[in-house]
């Protein structure tokens, strides 16, 4: 496998993703960055070989 890492969302699409689905804009906004740094850490262990699920 080649490496590498993932760094982070496009966090412009996913508030549009979270708009088209009718998610509140300030919900949505307070919390994508939590979200968004663990399922970070998560996939690059994952990538890394560290952890299954």
């Amino acid at each position: 496998m080649a490496p590498g890492a993932v760094l982070g969302w496009d966090i412009g699409a996913a508030l549009a993703l979270a708009h088209a689905l009718g998610i509140n804009p300030l919900i949505t906004a307070e919390l994508l960055p939590e979200i968004e740094a663990v399922m970070v850490r998560k996939l690059n262990e994952q990538m890394e070989g560290g952890h299954d699920g």
